[in-house]
């Protein structure tokens, strides 16, 4: 199946947490001959296709004798996205509502999030006997909304300053009901509210994602940072043609909070993967080590596309437009990884596609996100680039990116994955 912007809308659409973007690009794999393994148990010593699932990050490679010992070609992305997350004790009655206490995950743009039908999704741990079972929860139903104040009660009428605490819970019904909204959910998912030991809630839009714009041009959906990536990797991924490189797909979680958790960037994830890669092919710790200068990772994330009410935001001599192609993003401080040697290899990947290339650099005056690149090329000395596609709108609730640009950005990605 070739990269398409429908098929995009269609991951999205079946990905609305960090869990499902898993279960999702697990279930492609899956149809792509990919089997799962387990960090627990012995990984196989012969060549194949494979990966693994840690929480809400996903690693997968595929080998052979021909690339035993092979450079590895690595893309990598994150599978979170800024949204509202559920407390652990959501209940309110105030003023006659019932509201469902909720918190910024991120840097969500928060007004983005008010007066949209919003369902639930993420993940139970359920206890099943003297175990414990993590489960995947899904609600497409506009149960819970955000309001905003009115107009007329704002203090100036041009705008109100948000409070995290108070002003992002979300109301569902009226009167004090008996019914608490966790046992709302183990009902949703059929099982006993008493055998819910811990539960990873968010809310997600349920607008769908669609094709908008003259010609369809645009591509309207939530969660483009970074399940845009997410999806142009995979797909680049299962199209790639590796000579001489291993190829491998790592999709993280956290990148939106710092990634510093047991399945994030920070962690010892990509690295023991590549290792026990190495261990199952014969090698050891010298082979190991052997393969990584001449490895290479390309850490896909959105970009700014310059914004047509706020030009004078951007780096002047550095327009990004939308269908003009995948960017390159370059800090020299560091939040991106790119260097020169790194930019020169997506600079001929892109060439090789035949896709054109775009440049960023964020403005000097004002503070520049991250990526899971510094990060990724720090735990294991991988040389590592920086790149993505431009998107305006990030970080809210409803983003816009071209729709040429997805198919763009996965051939850029495949020909990274697979240099002549």
């Amino acid at each position: 199946m070739a990269a398409s912007p429908q098929s995009l809308c269609e991951f999205i659409d079946a990905s609305p947490s960090p869990y499902h973007v898993c279960e999702t690009a697990a279930d492609r794999l899956r149809s792509a001959g990919f089997r799962e393994l387990s960090e627990a148990d012995p990984w196989p010593s012969s060549g194949g296709r494979f990966f693994t699932v840690r929480a809400g990050s996903l690693v997968a490679w595929h080998t052979d004798a021909e690339r035993r010992a092979a450079p590895f070609r690595i893309v990598g992305a994150h599978t979170d996205s800024p949204n509202l997350r559920v407390k652990q004790h959501p209940d309110r009655y105030l003023s006659g509502w019932r509201v469902v206490a909720l918190q910024p995950y991120g840097g969500a743009w928060l007004n983005s999030w008010l007066d949209r039908d919003l369902g639930v999704s993420g993940r139970l741990s359920v206890r099943t006997g003297n175990t414990i079972e993590h489960q995947l929860i899904r609600i497409d139903e506009p149960i819970l909304r955000v309001p905003q104040l009115a107009i007329h009660l704002a203090e100036d009428r041009k705008a109100v300053e948000l409070n995290p605490q108070r002003h992002v819970n979300a109301v569902w019904g009226v009167g004090d009901g008996p019914e608490s909204f966790l046992d709302y959910v183990a009902e949703h998912a059929g099982v006993p509210a008493g055998d819910v030991l811990g539960a990873d809630l968010m809310t997600h839009d349920l607008t769908p994602s669609r094709l908008v714009g003259a010609g369809g041009k645009l591509v309207s959906a939530p969660r483009l940072d970074n399940q845009a990536t997410c999806y142009a990797g995979l797909e680049a991924f299962l199209a790639a043609e590796p000579r001489g490189y291993l190829p491998v797909l790592v999709l993280f979680d956290h990148e939106e909070v710092g990634s510093q958790s047991d399945h994030g960037a920070q962690s010892d994830l990509l690295a023991t993967v590549l290792e026990r890669i190495t261990l199952g092919e014969g090698g050891g710790r010298e082979e190991f080590l052997r393969r990584l200068p001449d490895s290479m990772v390309a850490s896909g994330d959105m970009a700014h596309a310059t914004h047509p009410n706020y030009p004078e935001r951007h780096e002047p001599g550095h327009l990004i437009e939308v269908n003009a192609g995948p960017v390159l993003k370059v800090q020299p401080n560091l939040r991106y990884a790119t260097d020169g040697r790194t930019a020169a290899a997506f600079a001929l990947a892109c060439a090789q596609a035949g896709v054109p290339l775009q440049r960023y650099e964020h403005r000097a005056d004002l503070p520049c996100g991250s990526t899971v690149g510094p990060m990724t090329a720090a735990r294991t000395g991988i040389p590592t680039v920086d790149v993505g596609a431009p998107q305006l709108a990030m970080h809210s609730a409803r983003e816009v990116m071209g729709a040429d640009d997805v198919t763009a950005y996965a051939a850029a990605l495949t020909a990274f994955l697979s240099p002549q």
